[in-house]
């Protein structure tokens, strides 16, 4: 016999204020699956650098991070931050007038304006707006990765590049990571048909370094690429990010032409009396008779050896088929730093932002993860630790020119 609905007892009223609802707990599955695995491995391997500089610096009693911010080339930014373009020359020993004008703006006018809004230092603003930008290109980079290769490869893009034996260049006051953050910017916005960001960012690359045209080099001919492929039918952002890209490195060297009263030419002079031109390699082969001669210590050898890896790893990128742009813009690095003249400790230099050359490697480095996490960490740990062991000796120890 069933209880009618009447007859069952009433339910006691609850003591208390009502329970409110528990907050859903946050989900970190998708930023462990995003670029932070990443950005935090990057981010520990530099730390761990500057700290080795700093650490250096302190047992010899040095002020501690006074070759981080004040060094070689360092000096000439924070010169033009300070008191601008036009006041600040150097006359070799063997009579050649070296000026100002041969460092590119962009950095020096993020250093004033930084330092006009803060009460940071020019040398602390210039190292602020360095390792901002380090880990901005990271980011950048990561996206790349993961765009064309997915999370794994991505990830051990960012850690090979932050590994690299003149990796110590993204924590000092120079033009580097800046320069790479905006080249991987552009180049991702390439990659992903964001043809006017793609040309902006490439003009601001531009006004970063001397060799920042390659961005511009890069963005303009994967545009003419598309532009034969699909028969002339593209959109109009396509020529306009085409025709922006060049501007910043145009404008430039012709500003300085002006200045110099040679218009077309004025620039080039300029870098001339740096030793700082192009000679389809002379100059790297007269280095190379000088090393094998005589010999050459720790840094020139180990510039040798990265440069020789870098064409080793171009090589095995184009056999990889990577994407048009990424080819074209490290292969404009590696031509620059081969045929190019000037001092042979600079090279590894200014092939920090070419990170498509560490696509191999990634791929690599991931087979052999999967394979075995620990022979991974072994391998990339004795990279990590020939990286901090070198960064530290060339800057702190060798004072070698960077």
């Amino acid at each position: 016999m069933r209880t009618s609905s009447a007859a069952r007892p009433p339910r006691a009223a609850p003591s208390g204020p009502p329970r409110r609802p528990r907050p859903p707990r946050p989900d970190w599955s998708g930023a462990a699956r995003g670029p932070l695995p990443a950005l935090a491995l990057f981010a520990a391997v530099r730390l761990a650098g500057i700290l080795a500089v700093i650490l250096t610096n302190a047992l010899a009693g040095r002020p501690l991070v006074r070759n981080l911010a004040h060094s070689w080339d360092s000096r000439w930014y924070l010169h033009i931050a300070t008191h601008g373009y036009g006041h600040l020359i150097w006359i070799t020993p063997q009579g050649t007038v070296q000026t100002d004008w041969a460092f590119f703006p962009l950095y020096p006018l993020l250093v004033r304006a930084l330092v006009t809004a803060s009460p940071l230092t020019p040398g602390r603003a210039a190292l602020l707006i360095a390792w901002t930008a380090a880990g901005v290109a990271a980011y950048g980079i990561h996206l790349i990765g993961r765009h064309l290769y997915g999370r794994a490869v991505a990830t051990a893009l960012v850690a090979l590049w932050a590994a690299l034996p003149q990796a110590v260049e993204l924590t000092i006051a120079y033009t580097e990571s800046l320069f790479a953050a905006l080249a991987a910017w552009s180049l991702y916005c390439v990659l992903k048909g964001r043809w006017l960001w793609a040309g902006s960012l490439a003009a601001a690359a531009g006004l970063a370094r001397p060799s920042g045209f390659a961005v511009a080099f890069a963005v303009c001919l994967t545009a003419g690429h598309q532009v034969l492929r699909r028969r002339g039918r593209v959109p109009a952002r396509l020529w306009a990010g085409a025709a922006v890209a060049p501007l910043g490195w145009l404008g430039y060297v012709l500003w300085v032409g002006g200045r110099t009263g040679d218009v077309l030419g004025g620039y080039f002079a300029v870098q001339s009396a740096w030793e700082s031109r192009f000679d389809f390699g002379a100059g790297s082969l007269r280095f190379l008779r000088v090393l094998l001669l005589y010999g050459g210590g720790v840094v020139y050898p180990a510039a040798l050896l990265i440069v020789a890896a870098a064409l080793l790893l171009f090589a095995l990128l184009c056999l990889d088929r990577a994407p048009l742009p990424l080819v074209l813009f490290a292969g404009v690095l590696v031509l620059l730093v081969i045929g190019g003249s000037g001092s042979f400790s600079s090279k590894p230099r200014f092939l920090l932002p070419a990170f498509p050359l560490l696509i191999p490697m990634a791929h690599a480095l991931t087979r052999t993860w999967w394979r075995g996490r620990s022979r991974a960490v072994v391998v990339y740990g004795a990279l990590a630790l020939t990286s901090l062991l070198f960064g530290t000796y060339v800057t702190a120890v060798a004072h070698s020119p960077l």
